[in-house]
């Protein structure tokens, strides 16, 4: 009898422990910079839902993650810079451990819905550790908008009546949550939206459901709609969590891949504001960051600590209980999501190599919130200097400005060494990112900068 008993009270231990784990859903919108949101000071679009869960939640500062779409996909699944195991464009590699595989381990349900761009092989998802996967852009390459075409678990399923790929997404994501309600679980949600080409939504008054193609009703125009449809999706959400009474413990942290694509000019406080896409200046890689945790966060808050897109990791993993490989650079923000000080970032470091083409061009740069230093001696003054204009790098500098150069300096010299040799040497025999003959016409348009 004593021995049931200690079995029965061992049982509710890890039963109690199991439940005390939070539901984790991670919103990504694809080309979405920091000024899009009206609570960071936006004043072109409407963001409603998101603007609540800021009120409510955490909104940060100062996040920032890489220019361009896949080299952040890779840093945010893997905690790791770019430097170690980026090889190119449209590829994150099979011997990678994600957050999919380490929250499964740890008995998440694990799910992913929407944009992939990481390896075309049916088993992608799976491989990388999601259990269930709706997504664009992994076998195939069809519209992702009106009449989109989706796969399924790897199965390939076409839309041809109206149907819009975020909503279809959405649905998804929803089914995924009602169905795992009663366990912990795991949502990677990488948005459609609000990329281009920039189409109408079902809500614009212009949404045609009959078109099948990328090419038709382009204009910048749309991306206000576009960015409105983003943010009631994320309310979908919101409220579905509150339909089913989960959530109070479910942790969800929305935040942008790169910066907006730059043929969108925005207002945010008070100025135009161009998207920077691509580029290594903040226009290029400062994104929204807001999370909600209503168990833990109690009241709103900003935070100005620095985050980095390989800090997501580590806080999946703290907040989960479960173990960080010793190989990932990420630091865990989870201090901060509960109001403590913790130990934020002094610096961000970055390793940036699209290797859309063969070109093997480096960008790599460590900052904080005031300077930036480039490993080829650039310095610029951020508050100053937002667009690095000014090279201060041959100026007298003040004593604030030495003592940030030379700390940015020490943080670049501990990745000096640390691109393996062998990645760029995969790359270059690969074929991948060839330099290609230019198509004229629609076509090409339609994967440039994706």
């Amino acid at each position: 009898m004593k021995r049931l008993v200690c079995i029965l009270s061992s049982f509710l231990i890890l039963h109690s422990s199991f439940s005390a784990q939070p539901n984790i859903i991670l919103i990504m919108v694809d080309d979405f910079g920091y000024e899009c949101i009206t609570a960071n000071g936006g004043e072109s679009y409407q963001t409603p839902n998101i603007d609540k869960l800021a009120a409510t939640g955490v909104r940060f500062e100062n996040c920032h993650v890489q220019p361009l779409c896949t080299p952040t996909r890779v840093q945010l699944m893997t905690g790791r810079y770019n430097v170690r195991n980026y090889i190119n464009f449209g590829t994150l590699l099979r011997t990678e451990t994600t957050f999919g595989h380490l929250m499964k381990n740890a008995g998440y349900a694990t799910g992913i819905c929407g944009k992939w761009q990481l390896g075309g092989e049916l088993d992608s998802p799976q491989h990388f550790g999601f259990d269930e996967s709706c997504l664009w852009q992994q076998t195939r390459r069809p519209p992702r908008y009106a009449n989109p075409g989706l796969e399924y678990n790897g199965v390939e399923k076409s839309f041809t009546q109206g149907e819009y790929g975020p909503t279809l997404v959405n649905d998804f994501a929803l089914s995924f949550i009602t169905k795992h309600q009663g366990k912990p679980f795991f949502l990677y949600y990488p948005m459609i939206l609000t990329h281009d080409p920039f189409q109408p939504t079902p809500d614009s008054p212009d949404w045609d459901p009959t078109i099948s193609s990328e090419a038709k009703q382009k204009s910048v125009k749309h991306f206000a709609d576009m960015t409105a449809y983003m943010d009631r999706m994320v309310g979908k959400v919101v409220a579905k969590l509150d339909e089913l009474g989960i959530r109070d413990n479910t942790l969800l942290l929305f935040l942008g891949d790169n910066g907006t694509h730059p043929t969108v000019t925005s207002r945010f406080q008070g100025a135009d504001y161009k998207g920077g896409k691509g580029t290594t200046t903040s226009h290029g890689t400062h994104v929204p960051f807001v999370a909600s945790w209503p168990a833990v966060m109690k009241q709103g808050r900003v935070s100005t600590a620095l985050v980095s897109s390989t800090d997501f990791l580590p806080t999946l993993c703290a907040a989960a209980g479960v173990k960080v490989p010793d190989t990932v650079d990420g630091v865990s923000f989870l201090p901060q999501l509960k109001g403590d000080t913790g130990t934020p970032r002094d610096w961000l470091y970055t390793w940036y190599s699209p290797r859309q083409r063969k070109d093997l061009t480096v960008k790599e740069y460590a900052f904080d919130q005031h300077f930036k230093l480039y490993r080829t001696g650039q310095f610029y003054d951020l508050n100053a200097d937002a667009m690095e204009q000014q090279d201060l790098a041959s100026s007298a500098l003040a004593s604030d400005a030495a003592t940030a150069k030379a700390k940015l300096q020490t943080a670049l010299d501990k990745f000096k060494d640390a691109r393996p040799a062998e990645l760029d040497r995969e790359f270059e025999a690969s074929g991948k990112g060839k330099d290609k003959t230019k198509k004229k016409g629609k076509k090409k348009n339609m994967k440039k900068g994706e």
